[in-house]
């Protein structure tokens, strides 16, 4: 049972981990779009403004598991399998970045105006004042919202176990549902909400370590 819980740890980090990667590396530019487009912008364009929000919204909007559901033709298609830790990875990232795309929007907007026009009255450009100003300025809310996205994909992962998606999730399921292990079902829990408290606390260090 130790060797099973070590694996499901195992494959709960990777799930989780490689997850929150993709989703940041195709979300945030959703996010920097969603903030730069929106009213008040550096480079404001309503209509793309809308037809993204609407977009992540609409995603947003579907539960997580159905969306697991909805995406195993597509899961199959791109890992071959719609069972496994892997499987787990593409509804998991899919479904993230949306809520990734929201919350970068919503830390680039915390960045102080006054900094943006001073960097503007300088003479730069709207790349360089996304890339060396505003992105660097909402640094720390930025990694809040990260280690906060990271706990939600964690609870995600763990859901994933009622259809074989493998990690602690599915132990949990396995053996302390359907197999009534009390026992089993406790440990897996107290491990994921240790890992929750490591994740956030990591995450609200580094925080404060880059707030300037």
């Amino acid at each position: 049972m130790v060797q099973i819980i070590i694996k499901g740890f195992v494959e709960t980090l990777e799930m989780t981990l490689i997850s929150v990667l993709a989703a940041y590396v195709i979300g945030m530019p959703f996010g920097i779009l969603l903030a730069v487009t929106g009213r008040g912008g550096i480079a404001e364009n309503r209509a793309v403004s809308f037809i993204i929000g609407t977009i992540m919204n609409i995603a947003r909007s579907i539960p997580f598991l159905i969306l697991l559901v909805l995406l195993i033709p597509f899961t199959r298609l791109a890992v071959g399998t719609s069972l496994g830790t892997e499987a787990t990875i593409v509804p998991l990232t899919v479904g993230t970045i949306p809520i990734v795309a929201r919350m970068v929007e919503q830390s680039l907007h915390e960045v102080d105006p006054g900094v943006i026009e001073a960097a503007k009255s300088m003479g730069a450009g709207n790349f360089r004042i996304i890339w060396d100003v505003i992105i660097p300025e909402a640094g720390p809310s930025l990694l809040r919202g990260t280690s906060i996205n990271t706990a939600t994909v964690l609870g995600y992962s763990a859901m994933a176990g009622f259809v074989g998606g493998g990690g602690l999730g599915d132990i949990a399921i396995q053996y302390g549902y359907y197999r009534y292990e009390t026992d089993i079902l406790l440990l897996t829990v107290a491990i994921l909400i240790l890992i929750v408290q490591l994740i956030q606390g990591i995450g609200d260090h580094t925080a404060i370590k880059i707030t300037h």
